[in-house]
């Protein structure tokens, strides 16, 4: 997802399966995957001049949980990238983000070799309260992933409350 939408050369922490990190990381439902994010990928998009998205990929499992609370400071919001192959990954992240307040989208990443399901039925297995953008995607697209970042920009937007100056008589 960072690879595809930013506009500077990712750092990215991709590695190749070893049997070391498959015996650590289930590969059930995703039997043919090569590679996995060891750490996190980070990118940036500048919207204009004064403005620019900094994008931090990292791990859905909940030993990252470390890593989430650093980068989760400051966040304005948060895409949870999730496969239907193995939804139940998603669930931690939903949760940590959910407790924390910090607005999110969960964008379902569409495979070629996986079942395509309604947004709405992504939804409801994930138990996810109805305000809660849910899109189809395909991360390995850039249009996919700035989609996906417009969808979640204008979520933020219409759940942050405008400031209250005080009442005017």
């Amino acid at each position: 997802f960072v690879g595809a939408v930013s506009e500077i050369e990712p750092l990215s922490t991709e590695e190749l399966l070893t049997t070391v990190s498959a015996a650590t990381d289930s590969l059930e439902g995703i039997e043919d995957k090569t590679t996995t994010t060891v750490a996190m990928d980070f990118g940036r998009i500048t919207l204009d001049e004064r403005h620019v998205l900094y994008l931090f990929g990292t791990p859905g499992q909940e030993r990252f949980w470390f890593m989430w609370d650093e980068l989760s400071d400051g966040a304005l919001g948060a895409v949870v990238l999730a496969d239907t192959r193995r939804l139940e990954d998603c669930f931690s992240a939903v949760d940590f983000f959910e407790r924390r307040g910090i607005g999110f989208v969960v964008a379902v990443n569409e495979f070629d070799d996986s079942y395509r399901y309604e947004p709405e039925e992504v939804r409801a297995a994930i138990d996810l309260k109805p305000e809660v953008p849910v899109l189809l995607c395909d991360a390995r697209i850039s249009n996919s992933g700035v989609q996906t970042l417009v969808t979640l920009v204008q979520h933020l937007l219409s759940t942050t409350q405008a400031p209250s100056y005080g009442a005017h008589t």
